[in-house]
């Protein structure tokens, strides 16, 4: 079994605290992916788990083994970097074989393995040539190759396809998912990347400023956003944030916006939103912001599932299937979510349409979710 499980983890450099009181629990065969900003802490994380970096407190379990302070080659954990690190003056299948050769492993197991390793990845043809006749993706492959023949319980990628190009990421990004279902093995994934994050993982961990802000599966992160961190970091382009003002001085509650304009809340949502006079913050997806009503079988009717506001369009950009229209609702800055063929200008008045059964209320203080 090679479940990974990290409890009150904590990394500090001197005085600075990178990592405070973390807890992760991965299970086995579970492909988990750390993600968020520059310096959250995601690939000290990975790289305690690797042995890489001590931890200042806490313990890491590989399965049931505590290998908080065993060295690197005694974690049976197999690491893929951002760099390759493949050795130039090697062949492939020699840079494939490094680690096995050092090991003591005799040549026909190293022989047996390269050829399994290679066949996986595709990389038959290429065994006989150098890291420098390779593709990027090529050569992320090989390493990846590297790690494979280790047997691992435990597959670590720190960023492995930051250095690729879009079309290149694409398909390493699916030939990665396609050796995990293979290989049927545990893997901690680091990216800074939310939508690798939401197309690789089983469950997304997101991260911010060294603590876990939300663990959930892709498509949990993207409905129920645990606060306004998660909500604006997973989706692209960003959940809509407005800050709102509950009124229920007529009785029905509405959410007062910036500008004066009021949204009408659905009936089940009402009872979560606080006293009169109370300040929230709403957010709503771009797909959820339009300029058209559409009645979604089964859902509130029509009349009741929309309400509507204005907008100033400031940026137009036309995306083929739809048209994104970036602008303000009073003073805050919003994006639409617009028919394709709708002409709009810049300087634009136009009338949101906001999906209440989409909408996520958020407390003005903590910023964490509510309802």
């Amino acid at each position: 079994m090679a479940e990974v499980t990290l409890t009150n983890i904590a990394k500090a450099y001197g005085n600075l605290n990178v990592i405070e009181n973390l807890n992760l629990a991965i299970a086995d065969k579970e492909f988990v992916v750390l993600v968020g900003p520059s310096g959250c802490g995601k690939t000290t994380t990975l790289r305690m788990i690797a042995g890489l970096e001590t931890v200042s407190s806490g313990q890491v379990m590989i399965g049931e083994r505590d290998v908080t302070y065993l060295r690197p080659g005694s974690r049976d954990c197999a690491m893929v970097f951002q760099n390759y690190a493949l050795y130039p003056h090697m062949s492939v299948a020699d840079n494939i074989a490094y680690g096995m050769k050092v090991r003591g492993v005799p040549k026909g197991e190293r022989d047996a393995a390269i050829g399994n390793a290679a066949r996986i990845l595709g990389l038959d043809a290429y065994l006989d040539r150098r890291p420098k006749q390779l593709s990027g993706g090529q050569r992320q492959r090989v390493a990846i190759a590297r790690a494979i023949v280790r047997d691992p319980k435990v597959f670590l990628f720190d960023e492995p396809l930051s250095n690729l190009d879009a079309k290149l990421r694409i398909e390493t990004r699916a030939e990665i998912k396609a050796l995990h279902r293979r290989l049927e093995t545990t893997i901690v994934y680091v990216t800074h990347d939310q939508v690798e994050a939401m197309t690789l993982a089983d469950r997304v961990v997101v991260m911010h400023d060294g603590r876990i802000e939300q663990a959930a599966d892709p498509i949990t992160l993207y409905d129920r956003p645990a606060n306004t961190f998660v909500a604006t970091f997973i989706g692209a382009p960003s959940m809509n944030l407005l800050p709102v003002t509950v009124d229920r001085q007529n009785g029905d509650a509405r959410l007062r916006l910036e500008t004066g304009e009021t949204l009408t809340p659905l009936p089940e949502q009402a009872n979560h939103l606080g006293a009169d006079g109370e300040t929230l913050i709403l957010g709503i997806r771009p797909e959820n912001l339009t300029d058209e009503r559409t009645l979604v079988a089964g859902a509130a009717p029509a009349d009741e599932r929309w309400s509507s506001a204005t907008m100033t369009v400031e940026t137009v950009e036309p995306l083929g299937p739809h048209t994104l229209a970036l602008g303000a609702v009073g003073e805050k800055g919003v994006t639409a979510q617009i028919d394709a063929h709708r002409h709009v200008a810049i300087g634009d008045q136009v009338s949101l349409q906001f999906d209440m059964a989409r909408i996520h209320m958020f407390d003005a203080t903590s910023k964490k979710r509510i309802g």
